[in-house]
């Protein structure tokens, strides 16, 4: 719409330029020949009434050349006439003429210097008129000059005739010519273009077959629309043949995960059973800017792992909705196909309100839940109207599933994290033939520390609802199954490691979580990257040789200021990498209504300010904080461009920043300095594993991360890379359904 409007704004301005340029000229002409025609006539007539005025005035007839006056006054288009002597004075006058202005003094005096008619525009009364003086004589000499004034308004009448007149016709031009060129873009360029678009929107959905009949014939794009066309029927085919060949590759287990045969794996494994997945936060969040609509993917391990599995295999995503554009964008059922620019599958909105939202997720999940489960020496709070919420927000997302469920005969329910812990028991009570698989995507504490939890019973039998509970690590399997055993009545089988809580049995497994790999990189790529260290370091006005990065959300279970404190050691330890060596924090704003989460912040800023103040060199800091939300295109620079990336998390379910700096080096260098509290540490065993309060064992990580040759650095990295890369239960529901599948027959 903005470019159209932007051609008709063109169209106009080009006609206004060119109907102004012919209505000067044609104004131009028109006064001329006005002025001209009056000028000649004036000058006949003055001629004329010489003859008459001047041998009376040789005379002395004053009676009769009033009579004269009388006679030209009020005539059309004649203003009066004036008769004066040698000395300017009149001796007979018009009666609407006032007394000769300084202008027809000077016309008159003029006159009668040079003994010729003297005539020039001017105004009486406000008036344009046009006055013209010829000298009178005698035998001998110049004895007076008779003066005729005319109205010359008219001329300015038609001049303002003619350009309303011109703008008139330039209203209407640009009317009808605007509506033509609308008429015009909308049938013959733009309907066809929409129809090229949805022409690969549906290739690329692989539907082209189903929707043939959208294509749009056109005299102008018909044989781009033909080609479109036979790429779409290309696309078609090249996606079968890849669908053939992922599934053939199936059973090898040392064929590389692909997203095709991602697809295809979950097409064999769920029998056209429909996946709904069902999480508190969304994979994407529309906001308004100003009156734009635009959208983003939140910095969500969860939302990271997951999403490339929906586009994969379709289905249905039922999340909180909240953006502030979020309500602006669903239909009536409030869903919305996503990726919003190419559509894969569905996403369906949950609304709820502050008093809801505080309660459930800012209170009982993230000051209640999220610490006592991370056990990063932060007092729970537990609060007896949070719970009341978290119930309630949890009934309203089950009953959210079970309308979409319920005429389905064995729907499967992936339920993601701690937020909904409630929601597996709601579910299986109201459908029981569903299949519902819970996964909890932080740690599990031992017994001791969950047992602090006032309503630690109604989460058990919550989780205990679902049909697979999945955690990143064995440990936490363990810790929870000995919770279970401490907390409530049930039967637990630690070989197959399942609990059986009236008559429903629980499977207990560990599914370490992971990314989708992204294929696709080659090395010519290198040399396009060339430069990017410097365009990056520019922008952030950075000048140093080395950079460490650190990529995390504003938490205090990250250990963002022990790994500041560690920095501060290296630097004391080793003074030559000061003025050489900075270390850029990402550090995504998160949950800022809690007050805990808000104290953080300013301590990690304080911190910040402290260590840069004792270090600072010139234009050169040792720690660049950014305190802001970055896209992933954004983020993939800085783990490009960095030598080294920091995790340092005191408690940590997986991590998947660590998978994703690894993902993201396909020149293989980098190291990865790792928490030995983090899931991901029992995967990318060639990190530089660490004990984050461990501040001086830290900074001889980076010591030893900045000295490694790189040999060892693209050693490592291979390693690490091949492991995310061929890690076949890479996302949480992949091993759900590969688990189900052999193990459970639940499919």
């Amino acid at each position: 719409m903005k470019q159209i409007i932007l051609v008709l704004l063109a169209i106009v301005i080009v006609i206004s330029l060119v109907v102004a340029t012919f209505t000067i000229d044609q104004v131009s002409r028109e006064d001329q020949r006005l002025k001209s025609d009056l000028q000649y006539r004036s000058t006949l007539l003055a001629e004329s009434l010489k003859e008459t005025v001047e041998p009376n005035f040789i005379n002395k007839s004053e009676d009769y050349l009033q009579n004269v006056v009388k006679r030209f006054t009020d005539k059309e288009r004649f203003a009066g006439l004036g008769i004066y002597d040698n000395k300017g004075q009149a001796i007979a006058i018009s009666s609407v003429i006032p007394e000769a202005t300084s202008a027809a003094q000077a016309i008159i005096a003029n006159a009668m210097d040079e003994d010729k008619a003297n005539g020039d525009f001017t105004k009486f009364q406000n008036k344009k008129v046009y006055l013209l003086a010829v000298p009178l004589h005698d035998e001998k000499s110049v004895v007076g000059a008779l003066m005729i004034v005319q109205n010359a308004g008219y001329i300015d009448d038609r001049i303002t005739e003619i350009w309303k007149n011109n703008l008139i016709r330039l209203l209407v031009q640009t009317t009808l010519l605007s509506l033509a060129v609308l008429l015009l873009i909308r049938w013959i360029i733009f309907v066809p273009i929409k129809s090229l678009v949805e022409t690969l929107k549906l290739a690329r959905s692989g539907t082209l077959k189903q929707h043939s009949k959208k294509l749009t014939n056109s005299f102008l794009f018909g044989p781009l629309i033909n080609e479109v066309t036979s790429i779409g029927r290309s696309l078609t085919e090249a996606r079968f043949s890849a669908s053939e060949e992922a599934r053939m590759r199936l059973e090898k287990l040392d064929s590389p995960w692909t997203s095709q045969r991602l697809k295809e794996f979950i097409k064999d494994t769920l029998k056209n059973r429909s996946i709904f997945m069902v999480s508190n936060r969304e994979p994407y969040i529309h906001t308004k800017n100003g009156g734009k609509i635009n959208y983003f993917f939140p910095a969500s391990g969860m939302a990271t792992a997951i999403e490339p599995v929906m586009q994969a295999t379709g289905g249905m995503w039922i999340a909180h909705g909240s953006g502030d554009a979020d309500r602006l964008v669903v239909d009536k059922q409030n869903k919305i196909k996503v990726p919003p620019d190419e559509p894969k599958y569905t996403l369906k909105r949950v609304w709820l309100t502050g008093g809801e939202e505080n309660g459930y997720y800012f209170g009982f999940s993230n000051e209640g839940l999220w610490p006592l489960c991370h056990i990063a020496h932060t007092r729970p709070t537990f609060r007896k109207e949070d719970w009341e919420q978290y119930k309630k927000v949890n009934q309203k997302f089950a009953d959210s599933v079970l309308s979409e469920i319920k005429t389905l005969e064995r729907p499967i329910v992936l339920i993601q994290d701690f937020h909904l812990a409630l929601v597996p028991r709601m579910i299986k009570t109201q459908k029981p033939s569903a299949t519902v698989g819970l996964f909890w995507h932080i740690p599990w504490p031992n017994p001791e520390s969950f047992s602090i939890c006032p309503w630690k019973k109604e989460i058990l039998d919550g989780m205990l609802g679902a049909d697979l509970l999945g955690f990143h690590t064995q440990l936490h399997c363990n810790n929870f199954i000995e919770t279970v055993g401490r907390e409530l009545e049930s039967l637990i089988d630690f070989e197959r490691f399942t609990i059986t809580k009236n008559s429903h049995i629980s499977y207990i497994k560990p599914f370490p979580i992971s990314i989708s790999f992204p294929n696709g990189f080659e090395k010519a790529k290198d040399e396009i990257d060339k430069d990017e260290k410097e365009k990056l370091l520019k922008g952030l006005g950075i000048k140093t040789k080395y950079i460490g990065l650190g990529i995390d959300r504003l938490d205090y279970t990250k250990g963002i200021l022990e790994r500041f404190k560690a920095i501060e050691i290296f630097l004391t330890k080793y003074p030559q990498y000061q003025n050489t060596f900075t270390f850029i924090q990402i550090a995504a704003p998160s949950r800022t209504k809690v007050k805990k989460y808000r104290d953080f912040a300013v301590e990690v800023e304080k911190e910040t300010q402290r260590i840069n103040s004792q270090f600072k060199i010139k234009d050169w800091k040792p720690i660049v904080l950014l305190e802001k939300h970055h896209s992933h295109a954004e983020i993939q620079k800085f783990y490009r461009a960095t030598d080294f990336c920091l995790v340092t998390s005191l408690h940590d379910g997986m991590n998947l920043v660590a998978k994703e700096y690894v993902a993201s080096r396909y020149d293989e260098k980098g190291v990865l300095i790792l928490s030995q509290y983090t899931g991901a540490s029992r995967e990318l065993k060639d990190a530089l594993i660490i004990n984050p309060y461990n501040g001086e064992q830290t900074a001889g990580a980076i010591k030893e991360a900045l000295e490694m040759k790189m040999p060892e650095q693209v050693k490592r990295m291979q390693e690490m890379r091949e492991m995310v890369k061929n890690y076949k239960f890479r996302v949480i529901n992949n091993g759900f359904m590969e688990r189900f599948r052999q193990n459970y027959c639940l499919f």
